[in-house]
């Protein structure tokens, strides 16, 4: 069974490319998985150069010329020489490279091209960070990116933020409830609109109710309360807004194909992470009880349609529970089709793991569900003791050696 950890570039400039690399190793895990491509945020870092780490958004190794000659959107430059013998290091020690990439989570191409970000009902262009799939020219830097990514030379390019996200105000003190804030964050650009009116939605309808039921909870209506279901947004926000949100998926399908193709013509292939399970559970460790492959839609992810185009699947299995772990790899496999390759992305301490034999449960749970690989997220962000657990879970668990 495979297994990884995440790693950031400012990790390895910090701690030196040989002493990550030997730690990781030594843990008996097969491979690291680099932010290539990465955000920006600010993070606790307990044992980097700094404790307080300021990322910018960034792509860390030169882009190629030929991919980008032309487009309008193009990596924003990171630290270019980050990956340098990154590749050979890690074949030294028989060690996997994956390439982790943020493809449309970008504010500073967001803020320099704020027509390609997303648009709310009210005509908005707010989110700067959140860069629309279904607008041309992301298109196009999407697959240019990702094979850009491969051309490193990774063994798979793990793909982050691709496909919608939803809306996260850094201070709201209108108490939006869940469908509230999913019709706030639906985006209405005239590219989202065309391609749902092509596919028979009434695009301006879908938008004109989403604007009214909304507007009025800014004016003091009661927000709508539960969980979003197709469900209870039919009944909320109408048919036409849920066919609005279902058209979403053509959107990331076909874009998601895409990419899938160009990392695979680079010799490649192509890892998706659906951001549901982090949407449910990132805080605290206690997703909300839908499981996050049934939750999917709402970002615009079909994931039975994407089990026919992509090999692979990442499961940000962000939770406590080891009943849930299992839950959550289980129903991605039964939607992605039990040929497709699952990776369960554990953190192996706060806020899901408060000790060795709950991660070493979780682990063996995800083994059990039909995971085919289990990574650990972030080796910059938990202390050294809390990096020592891995060993457990995987030889515990049993998830790693030549003949599992």
């Amino acid at each position: 069974m495979d297994s990884s950890v995440y790693v950031f570039v400012e990790d390895l400039r910090g701690e030196g490319v040989e002493r990550v690399l030997d730690r990781i190793s030594a843990y008996g895990v097969r491979g690291i998985t680099v932010g290539a491509v990465h955000h920006a945020s600010r993070d606790v870092t307990p044992h980097g150069l700094s404790r307080l780490t300021i990322r910018h958004d960034g792509a860390h190794f030169p882009p190629p010329s030929d991919l980008f000659a032309g487009l309008r959107l193009s990596p924003v430059p990171g630290y270019p020489n980050a990956l340098d013998g990154l590749r050979e290091a890690c074949a030294k020690r028989s060690m996997k490279l994956h390439g982790w990439t943020v493809f449309l989570r970008n504010a500073t191409l967001g803020t320099k091209h704020p027509d390609v970000t997303v648009r709310d009902c009210f005509g908005d262009r707010g989110s700067l960070t959140d860069l629309c799939p279904a607008h041309p020219d992301v298109r196009e830097y999407a697959v240019a990116l990702a094979r850009a990514v491969a051309r490193l030379g990774v063994d798979s390019v793990v793909a982050e933020s691709l496909h919608f996200r939803p809306l996260k105000p850094q201070r709201s003190f209108v108490p939006l409830g869940p469908m509230d804030a999913y019709l706030f964050g639906l985006c209405f650009c005239d590219y989202c609109m065309r391609r749902a009116t092509d596919l028979g939605v009434n695009a301006e309808v879908a938008r004109d109710e989403c604007a009214r039921i909304v507007g009025g909870v800014f004016d003091g209506d009661p927000p709508a309360q539960g969980e979003v279901t197709r469900a209870a947004l039919t009944a909320y926000a109408g048919p036409e807004v849920v066919a609005y949100a279902r058209a979403r998926s053509e959107t990331v399908t076909t874009l998601v194909s895409e990419v899938a193709s160009a990392v695979a013509d680079e010799g490649s292939k192509l890892v998706f992470i659906d951001s549901t399970g982090a949407v449910k559970g990132y805080t605290d460790g206690l997703p909300t009880p839908g499981l996050a492959a049934h939750d999917a839609w709402q970002l615009g992810v079909d994931l039975v349609a994407l089990g026919d185009l992509v090999p692979a699947f990442g499961v940000l299995a962000y939770a406590r529970d080891a009943a849930r772990v299992a839950d959550d790899v289980g129903a991605y496999l039964r939607s992605v089709g039990k040929d497709r390759e699952v990776r369960a992305v554990l953190r192996p301490g706060y806020p899901d793991s408060d000790s060795t034999d709950r991660l070493v449960a979780k682990a063996r749970g995800a083994k059990a569900a039909g995971a085919l690989a289990v990574d650990f997220y972030a080796y910059g962000l938990v202390p050294h003791p809390v990096l020592d657990r891995i060993p457990a879970a995987l030889s515990e668990a049993g998830v790693h050696g030549l003949t599992s």
